[in-house]
C-alpha cells in the first residue's frame, strides 16, 4: 500500500513539476525576456530546487569511454559479460593488450547503483582489467525468476569468480565483504580450482559488533519481525516485477537522509544560492553528486531480511555460525588468497574495526599476505572515491594487488 501511495504522490506532482520545468527555463534563459526582471534568478532557482527535490532519479551511466595508458587515450567500452536476473557483470573492455591484473570490483547491493563506484573504476583501469557487479533493480525482475537470498548473492560470486579465473583479484566495497568473504571461504573450503590472487575489503561489516554506527544499532533495537513488517512492500503493477516483496528505493533513500539531514538541507539551500549568485560551477558539482546519492534500487526483500539477520543481528560470520547451502562458512580455511583490509577513520556507516576483523577470521592466510590500513581523516565514502582515494588508497591497493599477482 505504502508504495502505491508513493507512486500516486509522484504522479500528483507531474503538473507543478512542469510547471516548475517551465519556470526554471522562461526565467533563466537568454532569449527570454522574463530572465532579465528583478526577481528572474530567484524564481529561476527556486523552481530548479523544487524540480530536483520532488522528481525521480533514474540509474545513471557510467559515462567511461576511454582512458589513459601509457599516455595515450584508449577506447573503452562496457561489456555484459554474464547477465544473469538480479546482476550483470559487465567488463570494461579497454582498447589495449597490455596484460594487466584482473579485478572483479564488487558493487554493494544497498541502496544505490553500481555507478556509485564510478571514480572507483575510472582509477583502476589505467592499470587493471576492471569487472564490476551490476545490480539490478529488483522492482525490474519479474516474480517468475524466483527470490534473491543471501545464499544466492553468493552463488553469483562463487559463478563470477570462476568464469574470471584464478588470476583474478577482488576488490570488494561495503556490504559485499562479507558474501565477498563467504565465497572465497567455501571456494577454498571446497579445493575448487579457482582460488583469487586477493581480496581487498573496503569498509564493511564484517564484524558489526565493533564500533557500533547509527546503522547497526538501528538493526539492533529493532526485532527481525519489525523490518519485515515495517520496510517490506510489494512492487506495483506499473513495473516488470509487479507484486515482488521489496525493500523499496524510496525508503532507503529516507534512511540515508535521515542519518544527517542537516547536512542535506545545507547543501541544498547552498546550491539555491548558487544559482542565484551564478556560480555555475559549485551549481553543478551539486547536480553531479545528487543525480547520483538520489538515484536509488529496490532491494530483493529476501536478500534484505537474510542480511538483517545474518550480519547485524546474530553476527553469524564472526561468531562461526553462518551458513551457505547449509555449508559452514569458515574463513579459515582460506590460505592462498592475499587480504587487505581497508577502513576510513571517520566512517560512519562501518565502523572502525569491523572491516578489520577479517584479520583474525582469516588466520590460515600467512601474515605476509595480509594487511590493513587505516585511512587517516577520511569517511565511508573518501575510502573508495575522490581525490585522496586516488591519491592515497589506491596507490596502496595497486601495490598490494601487483604483489601477490
Amino acid at each position: 500500500m505504502l508504495y502505491t501511495l508513493h507512486e500516486m504522490s509522484h504522479a500528483a506532482l507531474l503538473p507543478w513539476q512542469m510547471w516548475a520545468s517551465v519556470n526554471a527555463s522562461l526565467f533563466s534563459h537568454p532569449f527570454s525576456p522574463l530572465s532579465y526582471t528583478p526577481l528572474s534568478r530567484k524564481i529561476s532557482a527556486g523552481s530548479e530546487l523544487f524540480l530536483r527535490i520532488t522528481q525521480r532519479y533514474h540509474k545513471p551511466e557510467f559515462g567511461i569511454d576511454a582512458c589513459v595508458i601509457d599516455g595515450k587515450p584508449v577506447a573503452v567500452s562496457a561489456e555484459v559479460a554474464i547477465d544473469k536476473p538480479f546482476c550483470r557483470l559487465l567488463h570494461f573492455k579497454r582498447g589495449s593488450r597490455r596484460a594487466d591484473p584482473k579485478v572483479l570490483l564488487v558493487a554493494p547491493l544497498s541502496g544505490h547503483h553500481a555507478t556509485l563506484l564510478r571514480d572507483t573504476v575510472r582509477t583502476l583501469l589505467p592499470e587493471h582489467d576492471v569487472h564490476i557487479t551490476d545490480w539490478v533493480d529488483a522492482r525490474m525482475v519479474p516474480l517468475e525468476h524466483g527470490p534473491f537470498h543471501l545464499d544466492d548473492y553468493v552463488d553469483y560470486l562463487r559463478e563470477f569468480i570462476a568464469y574470471l579465473g584464478p588470476d583474478v583479484h577482488l576488490i570488494s566495497v561495503c556490504q559485499p565483504t562479507v558474501p565477498v568473504l563467504a565465497a572465497v571461504a567455501l571456494m577454498a573450503e571446497n579445493a575448487e580450482d579457482v582460488k583469487p590472487r586477493s581480496m581487498t575489503m573496503m569498509g564493511g561489516p564484517i564484524d558489526a559488533r565493533r564500533s557500533p554506527t547509527a546503522v547497526n544499532d538501528l538493526a539492533m533495537r529493532k526485532p527481525h519481525s519489525w523490518f519485515r513488517n515495517n520496510v517490506i512492500e510489494r512492487v506495483p503493477a506499473k513495473y516488470p516485477g509487479v507484486m515482488r516483496q521489496v525493500y523499496p528505493g524510496f525508503l532507503q533513500h529516507l534512511g540515508f537522509v535521515a542519518m544527517n539531514p542537516s547536512r542535506h538541507a545545507d547543501a541544498h539551500w547552498d546550491f539555491y544560492n548558487h544559482l542565484i549568485e551564478g556560480d555555475g560551477e559549485s551549481a553543478e558539482a551539486h547536480r553531479r553528486f545528487y543525480d547520483e546519492y538520489n538515484a536509488v534500487l529496490d532491494m530483493p526483500a529476501e536478500y534484505y531480511l537474510d542480511t538483517i539477520k545474518t550480519v547485524f543481528q546474530e553476527f553469524s560470520l564472526p561468531q562461526g555460525r553462518m551458513l551457505v547451502r547449509e555449508q559452514l562458512v569458515r574463513p579459515q580455511a582460506i590460505s592462498e588468497t592475499a587480504l587487505f583490509t581497508i577502513e576510513g577513520e571517520l566512517d560512519d556507516i562501518s565502523g572502525n574495526g569491523q572491516t578489520e576483523a577479517a584479520q583474525w577470521l582469516c588466520s590460515g592466510i600467512a601474515p605476509q599476505k595480509r594487511e590493513h590500513y587505516l585511512v587517516p581523516g577520511v569517511g565511508h565514502y573518501g575510502i573508495f572515491s575522490g581525490r585522496r582515494f586516488r591519491e592515497i588508497v589506491y596507490p596502496r591497493i595497486r601495490d598490494f594487488i601487483r604483489l601477490h599477482a
